[in-house]
């Protein structure tokens, strides 16, 4: 019987084929006390359990350096590095000691409860991308578990085609022509590498979001997905056919033929269609009637420049620098491994130039993974990005540094985030400039960069006069620029539905800076969802943006619809859209 599951669509096109199960691997914990004497030896079992599983990622690290980009993408050799970095983590060890010690605890006991207590950190979190790095902190923990009562970690089915005779443990399937889609609870990121390595042609999970490592890795290698589809590993047998939407976040179980035969042809149609937009790599992004369109990549590690710069990108308009930040605990980044990491993605861009935004973390998400005893009731509010940077001066001239250091060999730009007030403006300033002399006087070489700042706080929206007098372009941050405005938080599934990009309070702010830079001369460019929304680009040329920035995997879409628009019928059209009551009812229009 032909039934849909539900969940996030993460990674766009389709994929059927037959379903390969893996079962979910939660281990089962025992809960005792021990004996004072036996504290010793229960640490030595966790941190044995460590040890193994720290060598086993070393060993997929090795597999992975034999490997090119396109079989293992850098978001999968980043992540296996946050994974590294939380089992070296001395908070969740030290966690651990304590219970064992203090408690008496068994060692898995103090391992799972020591997880909840750094879990719920996670779940505090505003950005969404770190709150879901609790799945990566689940992931190795389980292994741990696994390795201190010496069971194998669960691995994908390895799926015979041909050339050999299948061995015992390899999965048999009748149709050996008929792709095959993964269905598991969650997928590791040793997991993701088969899909490079095997015939998987794309996945869904129980669990995971929007910036959830498994659904990095697959936009990164264009595979259709679907996640945080709950109950999907429980529905869907094995050898079941299976219809991934990817598009649409729907996976169509046992279709009947007249389904399967739709699906097919929309399947055919989207390769037809990506095929189609490969042609415009090397096509200039200009309108119908003249206009010049700028299309930059967000990257998130130096190694991505390469891919950026292959999806045909003009530029970095977006180097989320906090990246270099994560999981380091008290040991961050210092001058020269900044200046280096800044370095290779400028080269990486051969001349094309690199905005790199000063690190966006704080309060909720503080470098070190340790919350403050202050209690945050509202962390969206509290000392996040540009605030905790001009609270730790030290830290924030250190990456000043090493981002006018870069600056040296090729076009940098640096970007400021969430500015709100005219004297964190002046702190700013003060501190680049500091940072300009420091340099001068250590006899570094540094470059001139053009000075941005991030509009995506209401405030800064409303006074885009004095920002324009201090800075030399804006960029429109629409991720938080949406939940300030709408007071609605984004990762709250309950007021999820409201989180609206074409909400006419939200339109308005984006439209009156647009039109305010461009009245000054100023660059201004939008990097967040909105850029790559292929729905979104018609109107936002309407409103005068000529600078969008977005995932490389978004630029060719994004490209097509630039060299359809016509901007001088669109004007007057984005304007009427302004003025509606229900923007999006014109949004077709």
């Amino acid at each position: 019987m032909t039934f849909s599951i539900h969940g996030l669509a993460v990674a766009r096109g389709i994929a059927i084929g037959r379903a390969v199960l893996v079962a979910s691997s939660r281990v089962d914990v025992a809960h005792y006390f021990i004996d004072p004497a036996q504290i010793e030896s229960e640490i030595d079992r966790v941190r044995s359990g460590r040890n193994a599983v720290v060598e086993e990622i070393h060993r997929l690290q090795q597999t992975i350096s034999q490997l090119g980009p396109k079989d293992a993408p850098n978001e999968l050799r980043a992540l296996l590095d946050v994974h590294l970095m939380m089992l070296q983590d001395e908070e969740l060890i030290g966690g651990v000691k304590h219970w064992i010690q203090d408690r008496l605890y068994n060692a898995e006991w103090a391992l799972t409860t020591q997880l909840e207590m750094v879990a719920r950190q996670f779940d505090e979190m505003e950005d969404e991308y770190l709150r879901e790095r609790k799945a990566d902190l689940e992931q190795i923990t389980e292994k741990v578990l696994r390795a201190m009562q010496g069971v194998a970690s669960p691995t994908l089915p390895t799926v015979v085609r041909s050339g050999r005779k299948p061995a015992q443990q390899d999965l048999q399937l009748d149709d050996t022509d008929v792709p095959l889609v993964l269905i598991a609870h969650e997928l590791s990121p040793s997991d993701m590498l088969q899909f490079k390595q095997g015939v998987f042609a794309g996945f869904v999970t129980d669990v995971g979001g929007k910036t959830s490592h498994t659904a990095i890795v697959a936009r990164s290698m264009d595979i259709p997905a679907v996640v945080g589809a709950r109950t999907a590993s429980q529905l869907v047998r094995q050898d079941d056919w299976v219809i991934i939407d990817g598009d649409a976040g729907v996976v169509i179980v046992d279709p009947s033929p007249i389904i399967l035969a739709e699906y097919g042809y929309k399947q055919r149609q989207v390769e037809l269609e990506r095929s189609r937009l490969g042609r415009l790599l090397n096509t200039p992004a200009i309108t119908l009637d003249g206009e010049r369109v700028e299309l930059l990549a967000n990257i998130e590690m130096p190694e991505d420049a390469p891919a950026a710069m292959r999806a045909g990108a003009v530029g970095v308009g977006l180097f989320r620098s906090e990246f270099l930040f994560m999981g380091r605990q008290s040991q961050l980044p210092d001058e020269e491994e900044q200046y280096q990491a800044y370095r290779r993605a400028v080269e990486g861009m051969n001349g094309l130039p690199v905005t790199i935004r000063t690190v966006d973390v704080g309060a909720d998400k503080p470098m070190d993974g340790n919350l403050p005893e202050t209690a945050y009731l509202n962390p969206a509010l509290g000392l996040r990005a540009i605030r905790w940077s001009l609270a730790d001066p030290a830290m924030f001239l250190t990456q000043l540094r090493a981002i006018l250091r870069a600056a040296a060999h090729g076009p940098v730009k640096m970007l400021i985030p969430m500015l709100a007030h005219l004297s964190e403006i002046r702190q700013t300033l003060a501190l680049i400039e500091q940072a300009r002399a420091e340099l001068t006087r250590d006899g570094h070489t540094f470059g001139a960069v053009q000075l941005g700042a991030m509009i995506e706080i209401p405030a800064a929206a409303l006074m885009l006069k004095t920002f324009l007098r201090h800075f030399d372009y804006l960029s429109i941050g629409t991720n938080d620029l949406i939940q300030y405005t709408l007071a609605i938080d984004r990762a709250d599934e309950s007021v999820a539905h409201l989180y609206d990009p074409l909400h006419p309070a939200v339109l308005r702010l984006v439209a009156d800076t647009i039109a305010e830079c461009r009245a000054q001369g100023k660059e201004v460019s939008v990097c967040g969802e909105m850029a790559g929304d292929i729905a979104m680009t018609r109107l936002l040329l309407g409103l005068g943006l000529r600078s969008f920035s977005m995932h490389p995997a978004q630029i060719l879409a994004v490209k097509q619809e630039v060299l359809r628009a016509d901007t001088s019928k669109l004007a007057p059209w984005a304007q009427a859209v302004l003025v509606h009551d229900e923007p999006a009812s014109l949004l077709a229009g």
